[in-house]
């Protein structure tokens, strides 16, 4: 039965049954139905452990891009608060011109944006995107594939060797913040790239970047760049040159190809390499480029014309209080004679400076209204940045004693009048001549043209020091000074800068003047917001005290300390001034047209080899007013006397011989007589350099000079 049961069954047609007990056919026992249920619950258990885990995952997830997308909008909300979702103007620039319109310097941003990415060769541009940033054209202001990797390989080495700062971020920190490295400045730097990558294209990011970044060596900007290390535009640079400037912004001080050339091709090749990898230039053209570095082309020597263009700058707050517009500040710099004072000064110092003990010198040339046109702060500005005509004050030595002279011709005294040379004691100060010679009766106009001490002590004690003092400050000395018999040797500490306008009155008739360049500013669009105006000072210097100081003063140059000032066809005057123990040595000289001063030291103070202002100084001086006059027409110095005086001044033979203290000019120099050659008359073969030959020989040798 149980055979046939099952044949039964097999004779029965089934339909295929997708559940147990659906439709017909038979039940399955308990056990049959448990048995095929138990193979699919396995992963349903697995599933069971996992999901929590993904539900804790994604709700993690969720809650933190709440609060990140609350961080980022406070952080927006809070530079927005703070106006810094704006591009900032560049700093308004300043163009400083000559007194012939030709352009000085220029500082700052004058024109907005040197460049623009359209007209840069693609590689220029490149060699940034490759070095600094190869996904910039794909991201959206920051690169988290550039942060992990930056955090992988500096978890790996141990210390900060990558950053995650893309272009834009870079930029967002250029424009918008200080260079403090904190986390909410690296939070801010990523809302602003953001920010940035929403308002600007990649081309307008990158060619913002170009123009801010800063290259070393006072160049923001790739085109300041390109100038200041290849003399060229941006435009114009080769492979090269790109990659070098590419690699310099990372670390402008280590990278510079001007203090270090062989760590910036260093850099370049790496720049190139990456170029090569990112597919911006072909293998070949990276080992061309990297086979031929680029080699800057500035001078070693930063030109000393700065020292003028840094103290014109540092003048300008108190002409323009607040400006927002480039400007444009027009000058009375010559630039001729400025070239001519920067040579002069570094070409005398080169020649004899190590040999003199010498390092530094110092000359301002300016005309008689008080207008420099010529100032030079230093030998080597690139060496210095202290500008020594303004701000260096030292002991002018004998070139003090003209106002002790004039305080004495107001006192009644004349340039004849006769004083004693002879051992004199102050108290417990006993001032010496240099030679420790003693000429006896001599003219005063003798005594300044050798530079006497005893007989300018003599008139301070007669005149008084206050007197003195006085005189000093009305014709424009404005540093104290000190207010004792010292006051005759020149003891009190005055500028280069100073100094020579306070010669400027004995050259233009008395009138004391202000130094001044600049003379007009205007902003970019021609607006006049500074123009120098005024009729200046009054006369100071009555005419018959004028004519005896300018009598006096010439005969320095045809006669005594300050022979080597002279040049033929011009009425000179001036005075030479040596401090003690030799530390600073002068000469001061003036025509009717110009006027010049000229000082040479040490910064520290220390003793020169016996530098005389009738040396080094006044060698300088001629080199530059020299070619500075021709051209000019010759006239006499002003000045006139109220009884006329008809002997020429003059220093014997003896006198000199005895009493000079300091060297003079070389015989081959032929200084003439000014007025023979003006008005006729005289024999011009017959000139004063023939005078005291054998004690200019001796004084020469010795290198004679004033304490």
């Amino acid at each position: 039965m149980g055979r046939s049961g099952r044949k039964g069954e097999r004779g029965q047609r089934k339909e295929p049954q997708l559940f147990f007990g659906a439709g017909g056919g038979k039940e399955r026992s308990p056990k049959a139905t448990v048995k095929p249920a138990a193979a699919p619950r396995a992963p349903r258990r697995r599933w069971s452990l996992l999901w929590p885990v993904i539900r804790f995952g994604i709700t993690l997830a969720f809650i933190g891009g709440i609060g990140f997308a609350g961080l980022f909008s406070y952080i927006w909300m809070t530079l927005d608060r703070q106006g810094l979702l704006q591009i900032p103007d560049r700093e308004p620039g300043v163009m400083i011109l000559a007194n012939d319109g030709s352009v000085l310097a220029e500082k700052g941003s004058f024109n907005g944006d040197e460049v623009r990415i359209a007209d840069l060769p693609d590689y220029v541009p490149n060699a940034f995107i490759a070095i600094e940033d190869r996904r910039f054209r794909s991201h959206y202001g920051v690169d988290p594939i550039g942060v992990i990797r930056a955090i992988y390989v500096n978890t790996r080495s141990g210390r900060l060797t990558q950053g995650g700062s893309t272009l834009t971020q870079q930029l967002a920190k250029n424009l918008f913040l200080s260079p403090d490295r904190t986390v909410q400045r690296k939070l801010q730097e990523a809302v602003l790239a953001v920010w940035l990558e929403k308002h600007y294209s990649k081309d307008d990011i990158l060619q913002l970047y170009l123009n801010r970044v800063y290259f070393g060596s006072g160049a923001t900007g790739i085109e300041k760049a390109a100038q200041i290390y290849y003399k060229k535009s941006a435009a114009s640079l080769t492979l090269a040159e790109a990659a070098t400037l590419a690699g310099v912004v990372k670390a402008p001080s280590t990278t510079n190809p001007l203090s270090d050339p062989q760590a910036a091709a260093g850099r370049a090749k790496l720049v190139l390499q990456s170029m090569a990898d990112g597919g911006f230039i072909s293998a070949g053209e990276a080992a061309a480029a990297i086979g031929n570095p680029a080699s800057a082309r500035t001078s070693s020597d930063m030109p000393a014309k700065n020292f003028v263009i840094d103290w014109i700058g540092e003048q300008l707050p108190e002409f323009v209080k607040d400006y927002q517009q480039s400007l444009v500040v027009e000058t009375t710099i010559d630039p001729a004679l400025q070239t001519s004072a920067e040579l002069a000064v570094a070409k005398e110092l080169s020649a004899q400076g190590a040999k003199l003990r010498v390092s530094q010198g110092a000359m301002v040339v300016m005309d008689g209204s008080g207008a420099v046109l010529a100032m030079v702060g230093g030998k080597s500005y690139q060496k210095s940045q202290f500008n020594r005509a303004t701000k260096a004050k030292r002991q002018p030595g004998s070139s003090f004693k003209p106002f002790v002279y004039l305080a004495a011709l107001e006192h009644g005294l004349t340039p004849g009048s006769v004083k004693v040379d002879e051992p004199i004691k102050v108290g417990n100060w006993s001032p010496e001549n240099y030679r420790r010679r003693y000429l006896g009766p001599v003219a005063l106009e003798t005594a300044l043209a050798l530079s006497l001490n005893t007989i300018s002590v003599k008139l301070v004690l007669q005149v008084g020091p206050q007197a003195v003092a006085a005189v000093a400050h009305r014709l424009g000395i404005t540093s104290p000074l000190i207010g004792d018999a010292s006051i005759a040797l020149g003891t009190s500490e005055v500028t280069p800068l100073e100094l020579t306008a306070a010669f400027v009155p004995f050259s233009n008739g008395g009138y004391p003047v202000t130094a001044y360049a600049v003379t007009r500013i205007k902003t970019r669009d021609g607006r006049v917001v500074y123009e120098r105006n005024g009729s200046g000072f009054p006369k100071a210097i009555g005419d018959n005290a004028l004519f005896g100081m300018n009598r006096m003063m010439r005969l320095v140059v045809t006669g005594g300390t300050g022979t080597r000032a002279a040049f033929p066809g011009f009425d000179i005057a001036g005075k030479t001034g040596t401090s003690q123990d030799y530390r600073d040595a002068w000469f001061i000289g003036y025509t009717s047209d110009l006027v010049a001063g000229v000082w040479v030291g040490n910064d520290d103070n220390s003793p020169t080899n016996k530098v005389t202002g009738g040396l080094i100084p006044a060698t300088i001086w001629r080199e530059v007013m020299e070619p500075a006059h021709r051209g000019l027409t010759p006239r006499p110095l002003p000045g006139a006397p109220q009884v006329a005086m008809n002997t020429p001044p003059q220093v014997t033979d003896q006198q000199y011989d005895q009493g000079a203290a300091e060297e003079p000019t070389s015989p081959a120099i032929d200084a003439g007589n000014f007025f023979e050659r003006l008005f006729g008359g005289g024999s011009r073969g017959q000139a004063s350099s023939t005078k005291h030959t054998s004690a200019r020989d001796r004084a020469m040798r010795d290198k004679l000079d004033e304490p």
